[in-house]
């Protein structure tokens, strides 16, 4: 066995630019454009500011309710299929959301963004840990993730230069053709690796119940670390916010401190891919949790600009430092049969967290104070970072032993 893997051509990041990192970064350029001017939108076609944010919350409903399904797709038609109906249905989300003439149909069309955003997403992940060797997926995931960073952080520049010219509709006329481009390129590049692998006499149900009881244990252990820190990386991006405004900034100076937290993130994605792939996913997972709790600890403290830029700092730090861990752990704890039903859950594990850190945060401020539910992320985040240390085995050296038996 040693020696068939030795015989292996060395595997190389080039050859993932066009099937990978190009579509993401088409994708995410996209989504980053749309994301600020969906409100907006919604306000323009007649909608309150209450309404406008369930319209823009309708997005992370569609992902959540499509995590499943996506992962079954995935493995009924393989990855290059899905992905091609992921990007695909990106496009027809931009063109209906730009010629979106009411509250209503902006808002299906949006649920149905996060609904394809899901299933490219997770097809996505499926292929990456179909073709990337477990010594470099570290590497592998967290240069997508930054890619993926990048992306958002442009996106919203183009968005907003092209809705003040052209009007609210245009910047999803570019999500379209960005999906469009994505959806050409993965055509021509991306091979049929992870062909659908599922036992046809089961149904559906079936195997998303197996996938929960037999991998029941990842779930509760890795699943749970990985909500504790979806939940602080939300609350996250509400509280820095929302503090520099309890202590009097301005919008341009918080804006400063949150674009500066962005400017560091951005800038680890390499480096922690290579940690993860040295020394293990505990050892970016865990510093991430600590710093990311220790920054929100110190919020409450801030007084002033400087002050909160350092936080924000802190926490862009704390944050990059986990940059693609949620999908390199989904990588490692996903099996070889039913890889996709199982990322598909996973997914949905993570997005729970995501949705409802601002929602946990938010209820805490409501009933407390800010203070007080900075001072409680906190607390989540350093819980999550004991347990992850305590319960929570290495994945890397699982994901090296599960590669080493024969398929």
């Amino acid at each position: 066995m040693q020696d068939e893997v030795d015989e292996r051509p060395p595997f190389r990041l080039r050859p993932l630019i066009l099937p990978v990192y190009l579509p993401t970064f088409l994708i995410a350029l996209g989504q980053g454009a749309v994301l600020p001017v969906i409100p907006l939108f919604a306000k323009d076609l007649g909608a309150g500011i209450g309404l406008a944010g369930l319209v823009f919350a309708m997005r992370g409903f569609g992902t959540m309710v499509f995590d499943v399904p996506a992962g079954v797709a995935a493995s009924r038609f393989g990855d290059r299929r899905t992905l091609l109906i992921g990007a695909a249905s990106i496009v027809v989300v931009g063109i209906g959301s730009s010629a979106s003439t009411t509250v209503l149909q902006l808002a299906v069309f949006t649920f149905l963004y996060g609904a394809g955003n899901a299933v490219f997403q997770i097809a996505r992940l499926a292929y990456i840990s179909e073709v990337a060797p477990v010594e470099q997926r570290g590497r592998v995931i967290a240069l997508m993730g930054g890619t993926n960073r990048i992306a958002t952080f442009i996106g919203p520049i183009g968005g907003g230069l092209l809705a003040h010219r052209f009007g609210l509709p245009a910047p999803f006329v570019l999500q379209a053709a960005a999906g469009g481009l994505a959806a050409v390129i993965i055509f021509f590049t991306v091979t049929g690796s992870g062909a659908a692998r599922i036992v046809s006499e089961h149904g559906v149900y079936a195997r998303v119940g197996a996938t929960l009881r037999d991998h029941r244990h990842s779930f509760l252990t890795w699943g749970l670390a990985v909500i504790t820190l979806q939940v602080i990386r939300g609350g996250r991006q509400i509280l820095v916010p929302l503090w520099g405004d309890h202590i009097g900034l301005d919008v341009a100076a918080i804006g400063l401190a949150v674009g500066f937290s962005s400017a560091i993130d951005m800038l680890l994605f390499y480096p922690v891919g290579v940690v993860m792939d040295r020394w293990g996913r505990k050892y970016v997972a865990v510093p991430s949790l600590v710093v990311l709790s220790v920054g929100l600890a110190l919020l409450p403290l801030t007084r002033n600009f400087e002050m909160l830029l350092l936080v924000g700092v802190l926490t862009g730090l704390g944050n990059g430092l986990g940059t693609g861990i949620v999908m390199t752990l989904g990588a490692d704890l996903s099996p070889r049969i039913g890889r996709g039903e199982f990322l598909g859950v996973w997914r949905l594990v993570g997005d729970v967290g995501t949705a409802g850190g601002p929602f946990v945060i938010g209820a805490i401020a409501g009933a407390l104070t800010l203070g007080a539910a900075s001072l409680v992320a906190a607390g989540i985040g350093l819980t999550g970072a004991v347990f992850m240390m305590a319960v929570a085995r290495e994945t890397l050296t699982r994901a090296r032993e599960t590669a080493a038996r024969p398929p």
